[in-house]
């Protein structure tokens, strides 16, 4: 029996790297384009989010959360280079994206599936690393096997072979973008090049998908256990089409659940949450908490992850030892030794991030180059310590042999 969506959506996360030196720039970029906002998070609009975080990381992903409105309209009467320079100094900027028109797209022409985009957020760190979030939907379409179709095309759309001609007749119908074409070249203007990423091994062809689904009670509840569907689940985590016949029997993936009638399942392509509308709570208040909380989870660690890969690279390079080195320093004491936040589900979902991130194994490796580097810098240090030591006593040996002869001679 085909299982029925009672409410979903996706996030499709791709993340770009702006060059050393460039991020003031791309910022007034952004700021002098009418389409783009900065999204400003207020204490009592977004109460949950202020209240999950902790301190220290929410100041670091929402600067905005200190802003006032005297303080907000101070920054906007600023003249744009002084906004740009102060806006540049916070952690983290994250802009809103509007499209002109509302999209809806449709995947192949005979039997199409129609969505929206309802949403497009920029995140940056001063650091350089960026990313592009899209939050689609699909309309009107009510079979599960749609959403897995849509996750598994929608995710390669930026792929250089993404083509009309020669990639399932992908269509995104509508009058601002006609084809695939127009779509990607909005993500190379806000993206800009990938060179930076690439540095990294980042992919930018694939984006990182972040979904949440709510199926019809009708296929898990009370009488109807998860294992009769557990491999639709597979399916959805693993970002398969619908007629995958994979056989999962002996596939391994990280799951966990603190909610009743959810499963969560994560690996190094997203993050994806199955839920059952037995429990109310899965189609009113999780999937707000999903988006938001949940959502700035993932991401941070997908940044701190990344972040690390660019410590690691220019550790590399001779010339930045020196910078890479304190940036290293600062990293362990602002962000790797920090909770992020008190709530249980979220430490729990942080820990797991890191496990399946394999963020925890980047650290220690780098920290071992780190470790070395730091060793050989003291033993120069030391040498060049003991070179001048060495200096100063022969002058001063000298010095006094002159002044010894000339003693003599009196």
């Amino acid at each position: 029996m085909e299982l029925k969506i009672n409410y979903q959506y996706t996030y499709f996360i791709h993340p770009f790297v702006i060059k050393d030196g460039k991020y003031q720039k791309y910022l007034l970029k952004l700021l002098t384009d009418k389409k783009c906002s900065l999204k400003v998070f207020q204490k009592e609009k977004d109460l949950k989010l202020y209240q999950y975080f902790l301190p220290k990381v929410r100041d670091f992903l929402f600067s905005s959360f200190s802003y006032g409105n005297s303080k907000l309209k101070k920054l906007e009467e600023l003249p744009m280079e002084t906004r740009v320079a102060i806006l540049a100094k916070n952690p983290c900027n994250i802009f809103e994206y509007s499209l002109e028109k509302d999209i809806q797209g449709k995947l192949n022409q005979k039997s199409g599936i129609f969505f929206d985009i309802q949403k497009i957020e920029i995140i940056c760190f001063n650091t350089g690393i960026c990313f592009l979030a899209i939050k689609t939907n699909l309309e009107e379409y009510q079979d599960f096997s749609n959403i897995l179709n849509f996750n598994y095309k929608f995710r390669d759309i930026n792929h250089e072979l993404a083509k009309l001609e020669n990639y399932d007749n992908i269509h995104i119908q509508t009058d601002r973008f006609s084809d695939i074409e127009t779509f990607q070249e909005l993500i190379r203007s806000i993206t800009t090049s990938n060179v930076e990423a690439n540095k990294l091994d980042i992919d930018t062809e694939r984006f990182l998908t972040y979904s949440y689904v709510c199926i019809d009670q009708e296929a898990w509840n009370s009488d109807k256990n998860f294992d009769e569907i557990q491999y639709q689940f597979m399916k959805y985590v693993r970002i398969l089409p619908a007629d995958n016949s994979r056989d999962y029997e002996y596939e391994k993936i990280e799951t966990f659940s603190k909610w009743k009638y959810v499963k969560l399942g994560l690996t190094k392509l997203g993050m994806m949450l199955f839920s059952s509308s037995k429990d109310m709570n899965n189609y009113t208040i999780l999937p707000e908490e999903y988006e938001n909380q949940y959502f700035y989870t993932y991401l941070f660690n997908v940044y701190k992850k990344i972040y690390l890969k660019k410590i690691e690279c220019e550790l590399k390079n001779n010339k930045k030892i020196k910078e890479a080195r304190k940036k290293f320093v600062t990293f362990t004491k602002n962000l790797w030794i920090q909770e992020i936040t008190q709530d249980e589900t979220g430490t729990l979902l942080n820990q797991k991030l890191q496990e399946v991130l394999e963020i925890d194994q980047l650290y220690l490796l780098i920290k071992s180059k780190y470790d070395i580097l730091y060793k050989e810098f003291n033993i120069e240090k030391n040498k060049a310590s003991i070179i001048v030591i060495t200096i100063i006593l022969i002058i001063s040996l000298i010095f006094n042999i002159l002044n010894y002869i000339a003693l003599m001679s009196q």
